[in-house]
């Protein structure tokens, strides 16, 4: 068996009282890009910042491209690079000046940091605007700009937390293939993402954080399966979603839930059936749907206790 490019074991960290990761256990295969989903606060942010060498774990083990992260942080530090949510550029410099910049910084003489620059400007599509100072860039420049540089000293293992964070769908795209073509380059990439259609269209793997554990681990079709076989939609009048009822798929549980929807009277509604997306997964494993169900029931009763104080 391949040794993995990462592995996670264990892996504790508290804050005062607060614990943040409660055991963590990942094992990313090298060429791949596994992505890391979670609500806000579950420790996504936390456990880069452990494996980028930043903050010390309390407890458990890792290993990043062979090298341990306590006995060796060194060659850990070597071994990756970390895009962050805001591009860490120079807007004064030009794009290609940022590129030598981090080259010459990485260690490479005059010539052959020229030439490295060259060659990520033309990967990223960037000769147009290599002359140019950053500051006049898009956002989406600016990100290709932000991955080339991690990309200067070629490291085997890339952390990209949110790389696509504001980017229009046009330059969300781009980054998609080019992160795409890093894999099958054989750069391992560990993507965190609030977009889960970023996670379904570049994950080989998906893990899902909540609370500070991993509440679910596999393919985007595994964790799609978990959800059931089929969701019915109620939808109202204006095509909005009114409710989302998971079922197995089979006709008995179908045809209970479309019963279940009919019953709810909504004028002008319309039925669907789909498949389950990502986003379903992620709200059940999170246990968001159940909650986001109970604060609508609440908001209904609410509004019913209301209308009878009125009457």
């Amino acid at each position: 068996m391949n040794r993995p490019a990462i592995e996670v074991t264990g892996l504790r960290k508290a804050f005062g009282a607060q614990t943040v990761l409660d055991g963590i256990d990942l094992r990313v295969e090298a060429g791949s890009v596994f992505a890391l989903l979670g609500p806000n606060g579950a420790g996504k942010t936390t456990l880069i910042t452990i494996l980028s060498t930043l903050v010390r774990p309390d407890a458990g083990s890792v290993t990043i491209a062979g090298h341990d992260l306590a006995a060796d942080p060194d060659g850990v530090r070597a071994s990756i690079s970390v895009t962050g949510q805001a591009a860490a550029v120079d807007g004064v410099l030009t794009g290609a000046e940022n590129l030598r910049m981090m080259a010459r910084l990485s260690g490479f003489s005059a010539a052959v940091a020229r030439r490295r620059s060259d060659e990520l400007i033309d990967r990223f599509d960037l000769a147009d605007a290599a002359r140019k100072r950053v500051s006049t860039y898009s956002g989406g420049m600016r990100r290709r700009l932000d991955l080339a540089l991690s990309l200067v000293a070629a490291p085997p293992v890339i952390f990209l937390d949110e790389p696509t964070t504001c980017l229009d769908t046009r330059s969300r795209q781009t980054l998609w293939d080019i992160i795409q073509d890093l894999a099958r380059r054989g750069t391992t990439i560990l993507l965190t993402t609030q977009y889960l259609e970023e996670a379904d269209q570049l994950a080989d793997r998906i893990a899902v954080l909540d609370h500070g554990t991993i509440v679910a681990e596999g393919t985007a079709a595994q964790l799609k399966a978990q959800v059931g076989g089929e969701v019915v939609e109620l939808r109202d009048a204006r095509g909005d979603i009114v409710r989302e009822l998971p079922t197995d798929g089979s006709v008995d549980a179908l045809r209970a839930a479309i019963d279940d929807l009919d019953a709810l009277a909504v004028p002008g509604a319309s039925i669907a059936i789909r498949k389950p997306s990502l986003d379903d997964a992620f709200l059940a494993l999170t246990g968001q749907q159940a909650a986001g169900q109970q604060a609508a029931a609440q908001q209904t009763t609410h509004h019913e206790t209301e209308k009878e104080a009125v009457r």
